[in-house]
């Protein structure tokens, strides 16, 4: 039967606002400690999958510093959950990042991101019949092109490898297998 490790001892080793990084000394199930084991405690997520009236998914383009590319997402972003909802936060992030606003918001569910190194979890929903409020606010890192993709079109991108953010595509085959 497996087993959970026990944390022997742990300290934060880097802190900001961004992420925190925690040093856990650890006991693995069979005896094996190990004294450096590095948690990047980071804050939730919110990913949204937004469908206008004409079958269009609302995409941003936006370069990412840590591949050095520009990317084909969905509209994401940080949230503390003891200050707002998931659904609130997703809300918020779509409109800010995009300009588009929902009519419907639907929970798709909550993933891990990368569960052997992060404390987050990604919540995903659709937001259905989205339309543009004008009123897209972007933060002073973010320099963001809205991209409209009939839904026809998506299964293509990903197989050309347009779009290949896991949390983008973990929406995209949650929300359109919905769909159908």
């Amino acid at each position: 039967m497996l087993e959970k490790w026990k944390i022997l001892n742990s300290k934060f080793v880097f802190e900001n606002k961004w992420f925190k990084i925690r040093q856990d000394e650890v006991e693995l199930p069979k005896g094996k400690r190990i004294d450096d084991f590095f948690v990047l405690v980071r804050p939730d997520i919110v990913l949204t999958l937004a469908i206008t009236g004409k079958q269009e998914i609302v995409f941003v383009r936006q370069y990412r510093h840590a591949t050095g590319e520009i990317l084909l997402e969905l509209p994401a972003g940080s949230f503390n959950p003891k200050l707002e909802s998931a659904a609130t936060a997703a809300r918020r992030e779509l409109e800010e990042e995009t300009g588009y606003i929902p009519q419907e918001m639907i929970p798709l569910g909550k993933l891990y991101d990368n569960p052997i190194k992060d404390t987050n979890t990604i919540h995903l929903f659709l937001a259905r019949d989205v339309r543009p409020s004008g009123f897209q606010q972007l933060d002073a890192t973010e320099e963001i092109e809205v991209v409209l993709v009939p839904v026809s079109q998506v299964m293509e991108k990903i197989v050309q490898g347009e779009i290949r953010v896991s949390g983008t595509l973990a929406a995209l085959f949650l929300g359109l297998s919905q769909l159908k």
